[in-house]
């Protein structure tokens, strides 16, 4: 079974679906690593700890500890943990929540590809998100930067049902939002090759959408500096998404 209850968690990205996301949708974190980079050397921070929440396969994490960064990464799938782990040797990974993960003293923190729109975490919703915040901005020392992308209203005015293939995998995706509630639901089939044949599992992820203007509030609230994102570098976001550069004051500033 893809989908199934631990605790207050939905388990997802199994690890068929876990691998045909690492094979075939990381283009996304690859193009906008170099735009992230040159956020962190704008901001002096040319090395020290970095927090990915919502880690997956380590993509992100490979590239900053290719660049000189110690890497902690949280995510609540085991098989991403695993694939994390063993393409970044010299980082660390935490399997959980980060609503509950301890976060250490840190330079900076990330979160790429609307991770903290998913309600694998059912406790997910905005004062959720918000204490989050203030967590981060705690653990975050003075200067440091926070940055990451949501999902907004209008993120499932896409073509409803899409199709992609590669050479031994195969996803269906079909996706439904709901105005009233601003939620939004992904089902997703997966197909891959074990062998001769090829094996169907099924997951679905439920998202919450956030206005941008409430969440630049509670970034504000928690004591960020807040600047709207449209893209990471020369990486534009898709439709109905928006990113943050959240900066914790320096020692002095006002």
């Amino acid at each position: 079974m893809s989908t199934t209850q631990r605790g207050d968690w939905v388990k997802a990205y199994s690890d068929d679906l876990a691998y045909i996301h690492d094979v075939g949708f990381s283009r996304f974190v690859k193009d906008a690593a170099p735009g992230l980079l040159r956020h962190l050397r704008q901001a002096r921070i040319p090395k020290g700890v970095v927090v990915d929440l919502g880690c997956g396969s380590g993509i992100w994490a490979l590239r900053l500890s290719d660049a000189g960064f110690k890497v902690l990464g949280v995510d609540l799938s085991p098989a991403m943990i695993q694939m994390a782990r063993n393409r970044v040797p010299r980082g660390k990974f935490q399997m959980g929540s980060y609503f509950k993960a301890n976060l250490p003293p840190c330079h900076a923190v990330t979160a790429l590809g609307e991770p903290f729109n998913y309600r694998f975490d059912q406790k997910n919703n905005l004062p959720e998100v918000s204490r989050l915040f203030r967590r981060v901005y705690a653990a975050l020392r003075p200067g440091g930067l926070f940055i990451f992308d949501i999902a907004e209203p209008g993120r499932g005015d896409v073509p409803r049902v899409r199709y992609w293939e590669g050479a031994d995998w195969a996803i269906l995706v079909e996706v439904k939002e709901d105005v009233r509630t601003q939620r939004l639901t992904r089902q997703l089939t997966t197909f891959r090759q074990v062998g001769g044949l090829f094996r169907c599992a099924h997951e679905t992820h439920r998202l919450q959408l956030y206005e941008r203007s409430k969440i630049k509030r509670e970034l504000l609230h928690a004591g960020f500096r807040v600047c709207i994102l449209n893209r990471y570098g020369k990486l534009p976001f898709p439709k109905s998404c928006v990113g943050f550069l959240a900066s914790k004051p320096s020692e002095g500033d006002d």
